[in-house]
């Protein structure tokens, strides 16, 4: 029986021996890559930080002492560490999270996985332990170096930093990635930073001793503590950090438990805010990761566990549509600048950026930022595409409507894996971004719902130079082509159904399908007309502001039925049925989509059939509605 099988809890890894220790990361390393090699998920980071929380259970005792990952995608060998080893289920519905999770361990508290928050949430754990009285607990925040890269990361530790009793460990955790490796001045200081030498010790002794010569000793001491940063700098210039009150340690091995333990101890002990700089390989120990220099195997599907080769190839996707045709428009309009938000190979911007590099701005973790350089960049003259993850624009909305659309600034954004993306959990499904933005003025928002109007959308985007556009598009694979039978003034017909069987007289449905929900309306009206009803089907490609024509159409129709894969609740069949109200159309509607509450992770076909939008879903809540009308 292995070493592994035998740790139930932290008290297990507190027990073991310096060997043991050894013995166990290998066996945690050879048990990730065999579990995540079928089941797909966050593997690089994983192996990167083995024997870091390996130290830091060792170091600490959680759960009464705290553990806060940013993002938590490196938070499998925790489980592990916590008694969760039945990966079998990782991601999938009823199985572990890929996050840390509340619902499965007392061990887990963040589990929103977007970056850059943990020292947020560190501070106000540490903060509520003062308040409390229980000075016998710690909180330890691991951040990755790409998280520093965020600025409410700095808005945290400023407030850290002026509590000198603030039982709470800041672990960097220092692979020189996010995704890809880490940009910017963060990045580059990091890279300085050399081994602490024994200056407080020293100034220790000074302050004692010439304090008691009386004013020359003092004068002495103030003057030789004025010479600690720059003697620091010169051998360790981890100034940028005490210069903010902060002590540091490190840098550290994070590949050496005992090390990287004896370090976290010294921080324990301290009994104030400290930072304990790790340096780690993302991918450590497989051969496969550690050769991937796009992202050290970051994240992956299924892949085969000696090779790292997917079971299966990819099928062509939006992501790859929107690269190949950010490239073309690069190419025909040189004022097209791209900005992401560490981001750059997941939103498929690696393309543009290799073809036009001095066009291209990774920005770190910083969502406003890249809004509001955005914004500049078109003050400028420029046309700027932002790339990134429909749910991480949240982060940025404020600078949307305050920077962007006010300012009449032409930004384009292109919110990858909108809607339902199932897998990562809740923070990670892209369905707030329609009901959100519908209340930014001027913002015109497109949701293609196949490979040719993503194209046309995004050409079409970035010739506004008025107003922020908005192009989203899912996850995964395309579907088969969508033809339109006619364009009416923006709004394409998708089909038209002449009733069968017997008939009600008059009875006229219009299905309006949204971006990747387009299919299921399909679906839904040659089922509806099946039951002897005369249906349209559209599939309008821009769909904020709603389109005229589209609101004329509701009028013509006995009922209309609309379909998305945003919240619904304010989302874009309500705010159709809302324009229609105004325009005196008194045509009922029945609205489907996402409701207002967070989705557990599952497969996307998991939540389309939970949340009721299968396409005889959506014909049942249409015939009951023209029933009781």
């Amino acid at each position: 029986m292995g070493l592994l099988s035998t740790i139930t809890s932290p008290e297990d890894v507190r027990r073991l021996t310096p060997a043991q220790t050894r013995r166990l990361a290998v066996e945690i390393r050879d048990f990730l890559v065999e579990n995540v090699s079928r089941t797909g998920g966050h593997l690089g980071p994983n192996l990167g930080v083995v024997e870091l929380t390996i130290a830091m259970h060792r170091a600490f005792a959680s759960p009464r002492d705290t553990f806060v990952f940013d993002t938590g995608h490196q938070s499998y060998v925790h489980k592990l560490l916590t008694g969760r080893q039945d990966f079998t289920g990782l991601r999938k519905r009823d199985g572990l999270s890929g996050y840390p999770s509340r619902a499965e361990s007392e061990h887990d508290v963040v589990e929103n996985s977007h970056a850059s928050t943990a020292l947020s949430w560190a501070d106000g754990i540490a903060k509520a332990n003062t308040v409390a009285r229980r000075d016998d607990r710690h909180v330890v925040a691991v951040i990755g170096d790409g998280a520093l890269t965020g600025g409410m990361a700095w808005e945290a530790i400023n407030n850290i930093a002026a509590d000198a009793d603030r039982r709470l460990v800041i672990v960097v955790n220092d692979n020189g990635r996010s995704y890809s490796p880490t940009i910017g001045g963060v990045a580059n200081h990091l890279d300085t930073l050399r081994v602490t030498r024994g200056y407080e010790a020293f100034l220790g002794w000074g302050k004692r001793t010439l304090h008691r010569t009386g004013a020359p000793g003092r004068f002495a001491y103030d003057w030789l503590h004025g010479l600690k940063k720059g003697l620091k700098d010169v051998v360790a210039p981890q100034g940028m950090f005490e210069d903010l009150g902060l002590k540091y340690i490190g840098p550290v091995d994070g590949h050496d438990t005992a090390a990287t333990e004896a370090a976290l101890r010294r921080a324990k002990a301290f009994g104030g805010p400290v930072i304990v700089h790790v340096m780690t390989e993302k991918g450590r120990g497989y051969t496969p990761a550690e050769e991937d220099v796009a992202d050290r195997f970051h994240a992956v599907g299924k892949i085969h566990p000696e090779t790292g080769l997917p079971v299966a190839p990819s099928r062509f996707g939006w992501t790859q549509v929107f690269a190949d045709e950010i490239v073309a428009i690069g190419r025909r309009r040189s004022d097209v600048v791209c900005l992401t938000a560490a981001m750059l190979h997941p939103v498929g911007l690696a393309p543009f950026a290799e073809e036009f590099p001095e066009r291209t701005f990774d920005v770190g973790i910083a969502e406003q930022h890249a809004v509001t350089s955005a914004a500049g960049m078109a003050f400028g003259g420029l046309h700027p595409v932002v790339a990134v993850y429909a749910t991480f624009l949240n982060r940025a909305f404020d600078q949307v409507l305050m920077d962007a659309a006010l300012h009449k600034a032409g930004v384009t954004f292109v919110l990858d894996r909108a809607g339902i993306t199932g897998d990562d959990g809740a923070s990670h499904n892209g369905m707030w971004d329609m009901a959100m933005l519908r209340i930014v003025p001027g913002l015109r928002l497109a949701a293609p719902r196949d490979e040719a109007t993503l194209r046309t959308a995004l050409r079409t985007a970035v010739d506004v130079d008025d107003a922020p556009t908005v192009v989203r598009y899912p996850k995964g694979a395309l579907g088969e082509p969508i033809e339109a039978l006619e364009e009416l003034e923006g709004v394409d017909v998708v089909a038209r159904h002449t009733p069968g069987g017997e008939a009600p007289a008059g009875r006229k449905v219009l299905v309006v399908g949204v971006g990747s929900m387009v299919g299921s309306a399909l679906a839904a009206g040659e089922s509806l007309a099946a039951h002897g009803l005369e249906v349209d089907v559209v599939a309008p490609t821009w769909v904020l502001p709603v389109p005229e024509r589209l609101v004329k159409m509701a009028g013509e129709h006995d009922l209309v039925v609309t379909v998305e894969d945003g919240v619904v609740d304010g989302g874009v069949g309500a705010m159709l049925a809302q324009r229609a109200a105004e325009q005196g159309v008194r045509t009922p509607f029945v609205h489907r989509g996402l409701p207002v509450e967070f989705l557990d992770h599952a497969s996307r076909d998991q939540i389309v059939t939970a949340q009721r939008l299968r396409a005889e879903d959506v014909v049942r809540d249409a015939l009951a509605a023209l029933a009781q009308d």
